[in-house]
């Protein structure tokens, strides 16, 4: 069966995708992966395609575990894997707990890492992976500090195994979007220093850059940043320094 795997389904952009890969002729089912199971069972009501819900925290180890034995059981022939579990924080190193901090490299950089390995098996040419990454990946940015290095580890990882995949024809495209209209944000400024970031230039909605992403994977692009502000923001990147695109960051910040 071909299937299409989709984390963080329940919400934002892993919503987005699961919505637009029902509509893939080369899907026969979609995976949807998550922790709210109620979201999930709503979503798959909407989709027409046969989906298969799967309640699961890829922060805990036996959640990897629990999807490479299912992936093992069944033998899928998985078209499309996208890494869309993830989430930031809001703040600078001494407001995060341990917990958020860990919580964050778990899920944004092990759990993506894990679960790619374990789908890569079951994958044959033709297949794409879209490793949601983020336009914070392309420098460092203070008081978005580990979801940012976070998102640049991503970013590498991704653009390294496209390397790696190439004689098999599996197409790897890290995802690099600027902010998105999403509860991302609001999860985000749940901390005891939250206001760290106030200003969201440039704000697209979940269903344009899944729209983007997706055509940018079957163009076999490596990085998508499905804007021109993230364009021009990756390519600044190239050539400002660091500490100047910091200091205009903390500048944006206090807007």
């Amino acid at each position: 069966m071909r299937i299409a795997l989709v984390t963080g389904a329940s919400s934002g952009l892993g919503r987005a995708f699961a919505v637009r890969l029902d509509r893939d002729e080369d899907v026969d089912e979609i995976w949807l992966v998550a922790r709210r199971r109620g979201r999930l069972e709503e979503l798959s009501a909407r989709l027409t395609k046969p989906s298969r819900i799967l309640e699961y925290d890829l922060t805990r180890e036996e959640s990897i575990e629990g999807l490479r034995a299912l992936m093992e059981g069944e033998s899928p022939d998985i078209r499309y894997l996208v890494n869309a579990a993830g989430f930031g924080k809001f703040a600078t190193y001494a407001d995060l707990t341990r917990q958020e901090t860990n919580d964050m490299i778990r899920l944004n950089c092990q759990a993506a890492v894990d679960l790619t390995v374990a789908a890569i098996p079951h994958m044959s040419r033709g297949a794409r992976i879209l490793e949601i990454v983020s336009s914070s990946a392309f420098q460092p940015l203070p008081g978005l500090n580990i979801y940012a290095a976070t998102k640049a580890f991503l970013l590498h990882y991704a653009r390294a195994l496209r390397w790696e995949l190439a004689g098999r024809g599996i197409v790897v495209t890290a995802v690099c979007p600027l902010w998105i209209k999403t509860e991302f944000i609001q999860v985000a400024k749940d901390t005891k220093n939250g206001e760290t970031v106030r200003f969201f230039p440039f704000a697209s909605t979940p269903g344009r850059i899944a729209s983007r992403a997706l055509l940018a994977s079957r163009l076999g692009l490596g990085v998508a940043t499905c804007s021109v502000p993230a364009l021009v923001q990756r390519v600044a990147a190239k050539f400002i320094p660091h500490c100047l695109i910091m200091g205009v960051w903390s500048l944006t910040k206090k807007l």
